[in-house]
């Protein structure tokens, strides 16, 4: 039956996740069957997800350039397609592609048992500075922090007006808005996260999602629901633990990130040529550019065309991705549909991520 280009991405989801799960579910089965951990130590317990072995094998490169050997890493494989000799250094887990609230808690619960630090940081989330590890030292030795992110979320906040423990925007400077808002407070999320094991099982918390958010949005509608991290972020605030969020120039050094690739992923295991990709976007109308799907969409093709790029430097030749276009075909498109794109959707911060790890590679 013929998809439309809004009906395609919730398809291949679920129709990539069964595939995935033929070479994950019986790795998965016995993992919960045996539940090892890391063996005790000091450092950090480094965890990331993958669905784009590419996009692993940068990750992981600059992960070994920028931290060697300060964390512990174990890389959940939800393709099953990953080659664990090519990351000698990480444990990697082939694992269901279940939501990543429920590989978190997986990971922070059982495999990082035996650590005090449990770090969850996504894929498309680069480690660039070798300072990341003393950073997360120096904060998690502030008495009462229970975690420290990396990359919070901007684009709504926690009003905390009601509780004593309300504090001002992070790194915001005094202001007439700034009063306004002083008891709105960044929410961590879960982009880069290292979180305090003992706290965060002492006060049994959970990764998961949950319904009826209440606080206001910054930038657009109210966010209505808690993602990944965010009620258990709310928890640890009102009784009154340090959730920690980096300067803007710390993270600027710390990490550099792209943006929602899963479902451009997605839509590449599904095609089996570059022309049925351009096709997929050629198809929708061109007023309907003006939402965020298609530009998102190509957005996250794009980052994906410079993980390419990258990996090809890393390896000699490309990654096998039929169904990626040439980037100037991409770009192409977004040419012709100018007119219909706000002005505030633009490539600028892909650009920037692009150029800084190509430069940094």
């Amino acid at each position: 039956m013929a998809r439309s280009y809004n009906q395609m991405l919730g398809y291949v989801f679920k129709r990539n996740s069964l595939r995935f799960a033929l070479r994950t579910l019986l790795p998965t089965i016995r993992y919960c069957v045996a539940r090892p951990s890391l063996p005790p130590g000091d450092k950090p317990a480094l965890c990331t997800m993958n669905i784009l072995p590419p996009m692993m094998t940068v990750w992981y490169h600059f992960a070994k350039k920028n931290i060697g050997d300060g964390a512990d890493i174990v890389i959940f494989d939800c393709t099953g397609r990953l080659d664990p000799k090519e990351f000698p250094d990480a444990r990697v887990l082939p694992f269901l592609n279940f939501y990543a609230s429920t590989k978190g808690n997986i990971f922070i619960r059982s495999i990082a048992h035996n650590r005090r630090i449990a770090w969850i940081c996504d894929d498309d989330m680069f480690l660039m500075s070798p300072q990341c590890i003393a950073i997360l030292q120096r904060e998690l030795a502030v008495p009462g922090t229970a975690s420290v992110s990396f990359r919070p979320r901007e684009w709504w906040a926690f009003d905390l007006s009601h509780s004593a423990t309300s504090l001002p925007l992070q790194g915001e400077r005094p202001s007439e808005e700034a009063d306004k808002r002083a008891t709105l407070i960044q929410p961590s999320s879960s982009y880069c996260i290292a979180l305090d094991r003992g706290i965060f099982m002492r006060e049994k918390l959970s990764l998961a999602p949950a319904s009826d958010n209440p606080h206001p949005g910054l930038l657009t509608r109210p966010p209505r629901r808690y993602d990944t991290f965010d009620k258990a972020n709310e928890i640890l605030l009102q009784k009154g633990y340090r959730c920690a969020i980096l300067s803007p120039e710390e993270r600027q050094k710390c990490v550099a990130e792209f943006s929602g690739l899963s479902g451009a992923v997605m839509l590449l295991y599904h095609f089996k040529t570059s022309n049925q990709t351009l096709d997929y976007f050629r198809s929708a109308p061109r007023e309907n550019w003006s939402g965020n799907l298609l530009f998102g969409l190509m957005s996250a093709m794009l980052s994906v065309s410079t993980i390419q790029d990258l990996y090809t430097k890393l390896k000699g030749c490309p990654y096998p991705l039929p169904s990626l276009p040439a980037r100037g075909e991409l770009l192409k498109i977004l040419e012709e549909r100018k007119q219909f794109i706000r002005p505030d959707q633009t490539l600028d911060a892909l650009e920037r991520t692009s150029e800084r790890l190509r430069s940094a590679l």
